[in-house]
This record gives C-alpha cells, structure tokens and sequence, in this order.
C-alpha cells in the first residue's frame, strides 16, 4: 500500500520538483498542494509549524520582495504577525513541506523528505 504523502509545492522550484520525484520513486501517493494558487490558512501553517518543529521565522524566505515591503525583518513582530503575512504572501513560504502521518519536514535538501517515509 502506497504511502499518503501532502507535499506544499511550487512547480518552478527546483527543490520542490526533486523532492516530489522522489517520493514518486519511493512509490508515494502524492497529494500535491500547489500553495501559491492554494495558500495555507493561518490555521494551517499554525499546525504545519507545530509538524515542522520550526518557528515562523525559520519557515519565512527572508529572499523575497515581500519580505522587505513588507518589513518582516522587524524582530518585534510576532509569531502571529509573520504567520499571518505569510497566508497573505504565500511565495514568502519555505518550500516544499512535506507531510506524512502528522510529522512534517522542510525539502532542503530534497533527500530530507526520506526521513519521514
């Protein structure tokens, strides 16, 4: 039986694209979130942090124009505040997240995605 597997994707990224071939090679069965067209609530990115074990500024692209428009780099703001804007601005998400039975992990590098199969 194939394993489920929840992968929050951007086809254009590189990382992502790897990281779901090989959970294909691993015989997953892929639910692919394409989270720029699909963004993650505020709720969700609250559990998917919960799974990731990282906090919201680990989780953040500090690369993105968002970032800096938007001041995120303010180290007051709060854990709300930059899961928040990370709902609204969801290129500002780390890709890809990969999640299977409730444990979440971060494909960077893509091979990091194997420790949860």
């Amino acid at each position: 039986m194939a394993i489920p597997v929840r992968i929050y994707h951007n086809s254009r990224c590189s990382k992502s694209r790897a990281a779901l071939a090989l959970l294909q090679e691993q015989g997953c069965e892929c639910e692919v979130v394409n989270y720029l067209e699909t963004p993650p609530s505020v709720e969700e990115l609250t559990v998917l942090l919960g799974q990731l074990g990282m906090s919201a500024r680990e989780l953040i692209r500090q690369g993105e124009a968002e970032y800096q428009e938007l001041h995120l780099d303010e180290p007051t703001l709060s854990e709300t505040a930059l899961i928040s804007a990370m709902a609204e601005h969801p290129r500002l998400i780390e890709r890809p997240i990969v999640v299977v039975r409730g444990k979440a992990v971060l494909g960077r590098p893509p091979e990091s995605v194997l420790r949860l199969l």
